[in-house]
């Protein structure tokens, strides 16, 4: 297995954050840790035949001082060019990059710079408008841009082409793993040498008739809380009856510690380890054990060389699924056999919803606030948990000071993809 050099640790050096939470690090950290939830009733269109009216839905600048201005990074000609999810990864990648301090002038710095943005589904709003006017009006009444503003490789690309970052560029598109593939990419990318800073995360704007019917259809979503949205994404409570569909992106600045000291940035914390792996089990559900996540958990671990004990915190994945939330805790109790109560283990999903292919990078910047802050994010809407999963200390509704030094975060996606991150205090 390919390890990091513990004498020069790759680390995290810029944040950024676009969520149902508001827009900035600190302000997501701020209110999740004052137990805000950011699920809303969905106004982005009429859901009155879906199943499900409620959604994590990023707020604007005009109904949040915190809220979404896509001008504070894009220049207006271009949002016309783009769907939602690019224009949220330009915004988070514009904090990030800013807090990292990284602006490449060089040619050499800038093919030293890797840009890797995955996305679950890309721009499917855009996809949905155009083909609703292909029926409507016919396929002329297309606009030009409308291919490029919705493939799932154009944040990346944007965030590329804004910056002049020519080294490697990709796209993970592996469903809710994919922007924690996406770090995972970045940082074996930093380790071989083909780049020596990385701009990673994830990006997603799919709150659309579509996505949120195509889920309604899967029976994933919940319905029951329609009436109370902020009751709705409750991981680990036996009340829970399905996943919140959310919006937005989160962007990380990775490097080697030498490279960051070399040029004056400030280390928020360790990259140490990653794993992935496959299920190979199902379309939609994981194996009830975990098996693959346990796979995951465990490579990541290995990689980072931190033993199971070490591990403070888990971010989980946990969605507010039923079949999810337990595979989830199984394959968490087998890699964390014999701990209990001692091991906290939340899920933020419960304050932001699913973000999909932006969920694992949100996790992770999560992991690094909760390290850097000594407090463990609580998991809302905890009233009765799960009698398998209340082994642990699920950090219910209230959040709790704790030293944390390492962190694991997951995330997993349909089509059985497993994904895991160690983090640990610098």
């Amino acid at each position: 297995m390919l390890k990091p050099d513990p004498a020069d640790p790759i680390v995290v050096t810029g944040m950024g954050v676009v969520s149902p939470l508001g827009v900035g690090v600190a302000t997501n950290w701020e209110r999740l840790i004052a137990g805000r939830s950011g699920i809303v009733h969905n106004d982005r269109f009429d859901t009155s035949a879906y199943t499900a009216t409620i959604a994590g839905l990023v707020p604007s600048k005009e109904t949040d001082p915190e809220g979404f201005d896509p001008l504070v990074a894009i220049d207006a000609k271009d949002i016309k060019k783009m769907d939602l999810f690019i224009q949220y990864g330009l915004v988070a990648a514009a904090e990030a990059i800013a807090q990292s301090g990284w602006k490449p002038v060089s040619e050499e710095d800038q093919r030293a710079t890797a840009t890797i943005i995955g996305s679950g589904v890309g721009g499917s709003p855009v996809m949905a408008k155009a083909a609703q006017l292909i029926s409507e009006k016919g396929p002329r009444r297309l606009s030009p841009f409308t291919v490029p503003s919705f493939l799932a490789n154009l944040a990346a690309g944007w965030i590329s082409i804004r910056y002049g970052f020519k080294g490697p560029i990709g796209a993970p598109v592996t469903a809710c793993a994919a922007s924690a593939q996406a770090i995972g990419d970045g940082m074996r990318m930093i380790m071989t040498g083909e780049a020596e800073v990385a701009v990673v995360g994830g990006a997603e704007g799919s709150v659309d008739p579509i996505s949120l019917g195509g889920f309604g259809a899967s029976r994933a979503l919940s319905t029951a809380y329609n009436d109370d949205p902020t009751k709705a994404s409750r991981p680990f409570d036996s009340k829970r009856d399905g996943f919140v569909l959310s919006e937005g992106a989160a962007i990380l600045v990775i490097e080697k510690l030498s490279h960051a000291k070399a040029r004056g940035a400030t280390p928020l914390a360790i990259l140490g380890g990653y794993g992935t792996s496959a299920d190979a089990y199902h379309l939609t559900s994981g194996s009830p054990d975990g098996a693959g996540a346990q796979v995951a958990m465990r490579n990541a671990l290995s990689m980072a060389g931190v033993a199971p004990a070490q591990i403070d915190y888990v971010n989980a994945h946990s969605t507010s699924t039923e079949v999810g939330d337990a595979a989830e805790i199984a394959g968490i109790g087998a890699v964390f056999a014999g701990r209990g109560k001692d091991l906290a283990v939340s899920a933020t999903k419960s304050a932001t919803g699913h973000l999909l292919g932006a969920a694992g990078a949100l996790a992770a910047i999560i992991s690094i606030e909760a390290i850097r802050h000594g407090t463990l994010p609580a998991t809302l809407n905890l009233d009765e948990p799960d009698a398998a999963a209340d082994v642990f200390d699920l950090v219910p509704n209230t959040p709790k000071p704790k030293d944390i030094k390492h962190v694991l975060a997951n995330a997993f996606g349909f089509g059985g993809v497993n994904a895991s991150l160690v983090f640990s205090k610098i």
